[in-house]
């Protein structure tokens, strides 16, 4: 892994990426709309910059041109097909034999087999309807994305985070492959380490095909399945 390219680089969760891909040596380059171009400005000099929307075919192909590895924030911006529109040109662009990592929900179901409580479905529901009423966010489209890329025969894995919060980091967290397993009853992983474990996954293939739901790794769920 050589050259990579983190799509979504200007939110909280690329800058994380961006830092770790760095201190590993990597190079960076990192896509984000024009607006945000700004935020990247701490990485000025030391990764390239592609802005535009990330919906953008164009500006994919641009961006993930000789990159060995991809990540990319999968967001539901706005009704325009944002989540599904990002995949694909990822998909259809990024070099033959490329990892590719996708960041999504819990709410991502790769196989049917993951169990959500009554109250997760419902939430899950009325945010979506309200979402795209307002035409905020259209939480559906990032269902679709990932069926395009569990679709796939590229070297992808999508990595589905719990509830994130801000801190230090606390290690790579662990993971299952289905929603509903005891480990992941804590749900909740400090951001910095949703990222570290997207920017491992590009090195690990035994996460390839795979949708890992993850957790902290010292949350109260995952230290009581160690005992």
């Amino acid at each position: 892994m050589d050259k990579v390219c983190i799509i979504g680089a200007s939110g909280k969760l690329g800058r994380y990426m961006v830092r770790q891909s760095l201190e590993r040596g990597y190079e960076v380059v990192g896509v984000c709309r024009e607006r945000s171009v700004d935020k990247l400005a701490e990485f000025e000099g030391r990764i390239t910059v592609v802005p535009g929307p990330t919906n953008d075919r164009e500006v994919i192909r641009k961006a993930v041109a000789g990159c060995d590895g991809v990540l990319t924030v999968l967001v539901p911006w706005r009704v325009q097909q944002y989540s599904s529109g990002t995949a694909q040109a990822v998909l259809d662009h990024a070099e033959p034999g490329a990892r590719l990592v996708f960041s999504c929900g819990w709410h991502i179901t790769k196989d049917g087999q993951d169990q959500y409580s009554w109250l997760f479905r419902t939430g899950v529901k009325v945010a979506s309807v309200l979402a795209r009423w307002a035409r905020l966010v259209e939480i559906d489209d990032q269902v679709e994305a990932c069926r395009r890329i569990f679709a796939s025969d590229r070297r992808w894995t999508v990595v589905r985070g719990s509830d994130l919060e801000e801190g230090e980091s606390q290690g790579l967290p662990v993971w299952s492959r289905h929603v509903g397993d005891p480990i992941l009853a804590s749900n909740l992983t400090r951001r910095v380490d949703f990222a570290l474990f997207m920017v491992e996954a590009l090195t690990d293939d035994t996460l390839i095909h795979e949708a890992p739901a993850i957790v902290s790794r010292v949350s109260e769920s995952a230290l009581a399945a160690q005992r």
